[in-house]
């Protein structure tokens, strides 16, 4: 029975075959025909999944298992819904006047922070160096 995915860096074959409910030798396979699904590798050789992998080989299995794909159409979907998400913007509703506007605010209010960066203390460093001296 799939669990839910735990919060951590990176998870050992045993552990994604729990949680996912794939066996590993399917794991294993499906990493040599699923481009998204890379673990990493340990020194001592060991399959080390992330977060993402997870999320992606439950993906996977919901469309081989579920949604009865092929492998072949399982990895069409995969690389349609991959190239749909590629290349949008978030839209913030602004015309292209407004869009120019708002970012030339942005720009000066960035220039006034760099200005205030630069400025060398001058007053404040020399009263705070005296009131030292004067202990």
């Amino acid at each position: 029975m799939a669990e839910e995915i735990p919060d951590k860096l990176y998870f050992k074959i045993g552990e994604v075959a729990r949680i996912t409910g794939v066996k590993p030798h399917v794991l294993r396979y499906w990493e040599s025909e699923f481009k998204v699904v890379r673990p990493i590798k340990s020194k001592s050789n060991q399959r080390l999944y992330r977060k993402k992998d997870v999320e992606s080989i439950l993906m996977i299995k919901n469309m081989l298992y579920n949604e009865r794909y092929t492998i072949a159409g399982a990895k069409r979907r995969l690389k349609q819904t991959a190239s749909e998400g590629r290349g949008r913007q978030l839209d913030l509703g602004l015309g292209r006047q407004e869009t120019a506007s708002f970012l030339n605010q942005v720009a000066g209010e960035l220039e006034e922070l760099l200005d205030l960066v630069d400025e060398e203390p001058d007053d404040e460093a020399g009263e705070a160096e005296g009131e030292d001296d004067e202990k």
